[in-house]
């Protein structure tokens, strides 16, 4: 798919009482080396001084505020989808930041890579003061990814821009848990877009104690209903080994955790259900060694 010459971009931001960190994630879209783009900041019903410290950005007729009652961060993206004009879509948290060149590299790689839908890349991970943490990331993929996104979400949500017709194919966020909203994103898309991965550093990921994502076993959860559903939803994605090798990946890695916890008979039955599966599969074996050894 052809590139528009000066294509318009649109950034999505979710802010819910984050007046600590949000006048740096707004002034990161401002100092952008690309510069059509507009921003769509939505406000969850905060309750803090996030309205007042918006103010200076809002004199840029590139941003726009709207405010609603506290729905949680899939409403509010669903709304600012819902407005946006751009060709292209990218999502930044209010607590988290860009390096200056980000939407200038991911435009020119869709000009130069005109077969992909979603340009991602990594993170890196800060503390709660904006210390780095680590620039180590998970391993991610290019292409048809679908069989890795069932094992596990490779897509940093900060880091993507994805092309409008997406969205418009495949719909926004589904809204149907608070939790891993964007893995079900994507997980959709892999299933008939085209994804590239660029080994480049997208965006400063902030990790705090009070975000929802921190609950690990909410998220497993989470992300348990949602390869059900996409199992169920789409299941031409990928072969029948595929499907099993993804949802045997998820029992390893529940598993791995709830040892960590102490929890070695919730681990065991996860080793159990992911060896039902795939009972050749050597990683499982080594995994329930692990566990039986702790």
């Amino acid at each position: 798919m052809n590139t528009p010459a000066n294509p318009l971009v649109s950034i999505i931001t979710p802010t819910y009482n984050r007046a600590e960190f949000i006048e740096q994630a707004v002034n990161s879209v401002l100092a952008q080396t690309y510069t059509n783009f507009e921003l769509l900041i939505v406000d969850d019903g905060s309750t803090d001084n996030t309205r007042d410290l918006l103010e200076p950005a809002l004199t840029d007729s590139r941003v726009r505020y709207s405010r609603q009652e506290n729905q949680g961060q899939s409403v509010a993206r669903n709304r600012a989808l819902s407005e946006a004009k751009g060709d292209f879509v990218c999502f930044l948290d209010s607590d988290n930041y860009w390096p200056t060149e980000k939407l200038e590299k991911q435009v020119a790689l869709f000009r130069q890579q005109p077969d992909y839908d979603v340009i991602y890349g990594d993170v890196v991970v800060i503390d709660e003061v904006g210390a780095e943490v680590t620039r180590n990331n998970m391993r991610r993929y290019s292409g048809q990814i679908a069989r890795y996104m069932i094992r596990d979400n490779c897509v940093s949500m900060n880091t993507a821009m994805a092309r409008r017709r997406c969205f418009d194919d495949l719909g926004a966020m589904s809204g149907k848990r608070r939790v891993a909203d964007d893995y079900d994103l994507w997980l959709r898309f892999s299933a008939r877009f085209r994804f590239l991965y660029v080994p480049e550093f997208f965006a400063y990921y902030r990790v705090m104690d009070d975000q929802i994502s921190s609950d690990k076993t909410r998220r497993f959860d989470s992300n348990w209903q949602i390869i059900t559903d996409f199992r169920r939803e789409f299941p031409d994605a990928m072969s029948e080994q595929d499907f099993d090798l993804g949802f045997a990946a998820f029992h390893n890695r529940k598993a791995r955790y709830l040892a960590s916890q102490g929890s070695k008979g919730g681990a065991l039955a996860e080793m159990l259900k992911a060896l039902r599966l795939r009972p050749f599969r050597r990683a499982s074996w080594r995994s329930l060694a692990a566990v039986l050894l702790k």
